[in-house]
């Protein structure tokens, strides 16, 4: 296992004990759900993924459809069409609170309900099926391989949606879409029916961090302008009411979904889904967010934390016989480590007395140091690191 793979072990091996919450059952599909689940996935600008624990497990994005149904919609019409039918501010109410502008009915913002279901009807389609299918290809795209929706979930969801329909009506009376309401909120229900699993989230959360160009396939999902946006609305709304300390403690714009999926965006730098079906009471995965909360804080990714040229750090390399120093200057984050291991692939390293000289950085992350020198070492090579 490399060192990043077995630094993300070690932060779930610290959350795995937490029991606390509970799955959702108030979709019956989702009761049946393993509570012990738990998995991570990270992604950085150069395609690398690390995954971790449970994850290949599949489980249904619910929510966490919200960002990208948004970004595609902002790409399609632009955020002041779509501002017309929903507005940007956080509710400060839960996800399925009636929170509708007065004398309006615009929704408060995209990632409630009622501000979902303003969405989704943005995106062209002739019927569910069509609308559903261009949303469908549309996650495809974000995620970097043909997503499928689980059947079963979407007749549970369906079966259980009357509060979801009746927010569909109340926005149809006040004129923000004019398509019959079960066109509108059955495609609803099918988006958040979408199977992801923690890996296809993190590419996801990559396509958005990384301007919309999907970091895995290099294909242009959504312009830059839209994944700004839709970065910016996660930023303060994508954990509900508790938006604000998570902002605060964390620092990361990040969506939720009720099946314990989390993805959270460092801008430039990493794509981050997370796995976990216990939910807390404001329907936020309790260990999900326990994970993000140790990244964020070990790896220096706080959105408003001093950052300077974080993903390109300076790298000359000076070969002295069997010594090779590693100059480094500027700023090592978490995700510049890539760039110094990339510099180094194509140099003969066995055997080698290695340097890592860090004194010309400006700032580093201690995290990157340890990352870096865990990566270049093994029994063949000694690493040293100055200043």
């Amino acid at each position: 296992m490399d060192a990043i793979s077995q630094l993300l072990c070690d932060v779930l091996d610290e959350v795995r004990p937490d029991a606390s919450g509970a799955v959702a059952d108030y979709i019956p599909q989702l009761a049946s759900a393993d509570p012990d689940r738990l998995g991570l996935a990270i992604i950085g600008p150069r395609a690398g993924i690390s995954a971790v624990g449970d994850a290949d497990a599949a489980f249904t994005i619910q929510s966490i459809s919200k960002a990208m149904v948004f970004a595609l919609a902002v790409d399609r019409w632009g955020p002041d069409a779509v501002m017309q039918k929903v507005d940007v501010e956080p509710s400060g109410e839960p996800f399925n609170a009636i929170s509708l502008e007065k004398g309006t009915g615009r929704p408060a913002n995209p990632l409630i309900n009622a501000g979902a279901l303003a969405v989704t009807s943005l995106i062209p389609g002739a019927d569910i099926v069509e609308r559903s299918a261009t949303i469908l290809a549309g996650f495809s795209a974000f995620a970097g391989r043909d997503l499928a929706v689980d059947e079963d979930v979407y007749r549970s969801e369906s079966a259980t949606g009357d509060r979801n329909r009746a927010l569909g009506h109340l926005l149809r009376s006040y004129g923000i879409f004019t398509d019959e309401v079960d066109d509108v909120v059955e495609t609803y229900f099918r988006q958040c029916s979408a199977l992801v699993t923690v890996q296809d989230l993190c590419v996801m959360a990559g396509t958005l961090a990384f301007g919309g160009r999907n970091p895995l396939t290099g294909e242009r999902v959504v312009s830059e302008r839209s994944a700004r946006d839709t970065v910016a609305v996660m930023s303060s709304c994508g954990m509900y009411d508790n938006s604000g300390e998570w902002l605060l403690r964390v620092g990361l714009p990040a969506k939720s979904g009720v099946a314990g999926g989390l993805i959270a965006i460092s801008p430039s730098q990493f794509g981050v889904g997370v796995f976990s079906p216990r939910l807390n009471a404001r329907g936020n995965t309790v260990r999900g967010q326990m994970v993000l909360e140790k990244l964020s804080e070990r790896f220096g990714m706080h959105v408003f934390e001093a950052h300077e040229a974080v993903a390109t750090p300076e790298v000359a390399i000076r070969e002295d016989g069997d010594e090779l120093r590693v100059i480094l200057g500027g700023e090592l984050s978490f995700s510049g480590v890539e760039r110094v291991l990339t510099r180094l692939r194509d140099i003969d390293l066995p055997g080698r007395s290695i340097v890592i000289d860090a004194g010309g950085l400006a700032q580093v992350h201690p995290m990157a140091i340890d990352v870096l020198r865990r990566q270049v070492s093994d029994s063949d090579r000694r690493v040293r690191v100055e200043g």
